[in-house]
């Protein structure tokens, strides 16, 4: 599978569409059971209080792959990206109600690299707060 998007028709400041992943404690569970990290801070919040925490936190490796859907999606391969990192900054704290939190993310082309590759750096934000720094992803295009 190739990606959709053509490099000859994207240009460094091209921005790919927002998105706005919705997170509630039981998204937590899911992610936990297939990824095998049950680590009480995503889903005690008297254990995440008691080390700290303002209240159960999504997993770091959850809210990276949600940033990650927007260049997928923008992509239309997910095999076209050949690089992914980001730094955590802040954690996305998800409450225990019926809304949970929101993970905002926005991306946008930064350079233009050497064979049909892209540079995406990529913004997250969760209650108006960057919670992913220097997240960067190099795409393969078409």
């Amino acid at each position: 599978m190739t990606a959709k998007i053509s490099y000859t028709d994207v240009e460094v400041g091209t921005e790919l569409p927002a998105q706005t992943f919705p997170v509630d404690r039981a998204t937590l569970v899911r992610y936990a059971g297939a990824s095998g990290d049950f680590n009480p801070i995503h889903w005690n919040e008297r254990f995440a209080k008691d080390v700290g925490l303002p209240d159960v936190i999504a997993h770091g490796m959850f809210t990276m792959a949600e940033a990650a859907r927007v260049v997928t999606d923008w992509a239309g391969d997910p095999g076209a990206i050949v690089e992914y990192g980001v730094r955590f900054t802040k954690p996305v704290v998800v409450p225990d109600d019926d809304q949970g939190a929101l993970i905002e993310v926005s991306g946008k082309v930064a350079a233009k690299l050497d064979d049909n590759k892209v540079r995406v750096d990529l913004t997250a934000t969760s209650a108006g707060q960057k919670v992913l720094g220097m997240s960067r992803a190099v795409v393969r295009l078409a």
